[in-house]
Order: C-alpha cells, then structure tokens, then sequence
C-alpha cells in the first residue's frame, strides 16, 4: 500500500516562507518519482515541482522557478517543498504525488504519478 502525508501548511502573508513536507511509506518508497501539485478553489489541479529521487533531478513550472525548490531526505522517506517570496496566488491545497519515471520523464504533470497524499493547506495573505 502507498501511503503519502503532507505536512508542513498553514497560513502567512505575501513574502513569507514555508516548507511542506511530503513522507512516503509502503509500496511509495519504491517510486522514484515525487512530485507537488496544487488545487485552488474553482481550479483545476496544476503541478508545481518534481524530483526524480535516484538522480536528484529537478523540475518546476515556471511561475514558481526562484521562488520553490524541491528536495529529498532519503533516510527519512521525506521529499520537501520549500516555499520563498509566497504570493497571494499561490494560496491552495498543496498535493505530494509518488509516480514511476525515468529522470527525464518525472515532470509535474499528473500522468506521471498514481498516488496521492491527501493534501496540507497553504494560504498567502496580502
């Protein structure tokens, strides 16, 4: 079984920082593929961040390059998604999903990826 829990939300004003979490077990720590996604309300889930655990390979989507980096603890199971400069507009639900792909292919697109966590609230305030 893929279990995946995310941690780290809350809420903070418009420059401030936060780190999520995203701690996999059961069959997620053979995926090599882990990835953050978000869903504001009224909006479609849109993938933030990848990482190809094997290589550290990293990816993101362009409103957050600068500003998110995603990183991995092998000895704790644990990816991150630490959070610079926060915007109003990056206030949603923040998803960790585990995906098997070559490092080439892990990308913050949902296809990529099977399981996911059951998300940790961000908000941004002006």
């Amino acid at each position: 079984q893929v279990q995946l829990v995310e941690s780290g939300g809350g809420s903070v004003e418009a420059g401030g920082s936060l780190r999520l979490s995203c701690a996999a077990s059961g069959s997620a720590l053979s995926r090599n593929c882990i990835g953050w996604f978000r869903q504001a309300p009224g909006k479609q889930r849109e993938g933030v961040a990848a990482i190809s655990v094997g290589f550290a390979h990293t990816k993101y989507v362009d409103s957050v390059k600068g500003r998110f980096t995603i990183s991995q603890n092998n000895a704790k199971n644990t990816v991150y998604l630490q959070m610079n400069s926060l915007k109003p507009e990056d206030t949603a639900t923040y998803y960790c999903g585990a995906g098997q792909a070559t490092y080439w292919a892990c990308t913050p697109v949902e296809g990529v990826f099977g399981y996911w966590g059951q998300g940790t609230q961000v908000t941004v305030s002006s």
